[in-house]
């Protein structure tokens, strides 16, 4: 491994809309940052097709093309980008060391940017057609499907509240739960309960996602006899909860239960220096568009630490 002597001014793990827009914001003021985007770079966004809610692309944009789109503008000014993933990091002591497999960087400040990934079921046709009618993001890829039947699968406040969302544009919902027992709160329930377009489904799990290029139906188990039978939908939303990317911190940064960074003072984390955008400290949004604003803030608040110390 490559000890780097050069201690950077910045340095960004992750390279989706957090990553990318503090990496543009912290070039612009001559910080020459560092992103360290990962081997499969871009965050969730490489995995979706149309984005519509970007603002300032009236007719949409593919999600892979906003990426390519917002690394070029980051490149522009001087971004300095490595395709290597974090092993693992050093915060007890100054200057903060990142090491990838290839190399160890060194860092005056850090801003944390790597995302979170929406749970999945795990099989092999849900891959497959994931943006094809399979999707974890209800605001993101409600409106694509207006007058359809639509199953989500969970049974929490995020199924209730995708649900919900969801009978605007949709024809029916079922929420499709494991258990007899939904772990939503009582008023999310009652909410998801009292709206006509909204069918349960209890003691059932999905077996398979039926289709040969887009989402055709479900084949459902039930949970108790064992009994298969295919279910007809056109789509397949995942509310079973999203995992933020933060183990490769090691416990040295202050997160929630759920292993989401603790924020405090805008994209401050409990250690002066490291700072957070995105998704890995955002449990409650989960956009493109308040990460990128995020990411705006953490540059900005790293800049005006730099600023400081000198």
């Amino acid at each position: 491994m490559n000890a780097e002597k050069e201690i950077h001014k910045v340095i960004i793990v992750g390279s989706g809309p957090a990553g990318l827009t503090a990496a543009t914001y912290a070039a612009r003021a001559n910080l020459m940052p560092v992103v360290i985007a990962g081997v499969n770079p871009g965050g969730q966004l490489m995995q979706t097709t149309e984005v519509e809610n970007f603002p300032g692309f009236p007719d949409g944009i593919m999600g892979p093309d906003l990426m390519y789109n917002m690394t070029k503008q980051a490149l522009r000014f001087g971004m300095i980008l490595k395709y290597e993933n974090v092993a693992s990091v050093d915060f007890s002591k100054k200057p903060f060391s990142l090491k990838t497999d290839d190399a160890e960087y060194l860092a005056e400040t850090v801003i944390l940017a790597m995302g979170a990934e929406a749970k999945w079921l795990g099989l092999p046709n849900e891959l497959r057609l994931r943006g094809h009618g399979v999707s974890a993001c209800a605001t993101c890829d409600g409106f694509f499907f207006k007058e359809k039947h639509v199953a989500v699968i969970g049974g929490g406040d995020s199924a209730m509240e995708e649900a919900l969302f969801l009978t605007k544009f949709a024809s029916k919902v079922s929420i499709i739960n494991r258990s007899e027992n939904f772990r939503a709160s009582k008023i999310m329930y009652t909410k998801a309960q009292a709206n006509p377009k909204i069918e349960f489904i209890t003691s059932t799990e999905i077996a398979d996602v039926l289709g040969a290029e887009t989402v055709e139906g479900l084949k459902l188990k039930d949970v108790k006899t064992g009994a298969e039978r295919d279910f007809q939908v056109q789509v397949l939303f995942l509310a079973i909860g999203h995992a933020p990317n933060s183990k490769l911190l090691g416990g040295q940064i202050q997160t929630n239960q759920r292993g989401y960074i603790n924020v405090t003072d805008n994209t401050r984390t409990n250690i002066e220096g490291i700072f957070v955008a995105g998704d890995v400290g955002d449990p409650r949004y989960r956009q493109a568009v308040t990460a990128a604003g995020m990411g705006c803030m953490a540059a900005i608040d790293a800049e005006k630490y730099l600023q400081a110390k000198e």
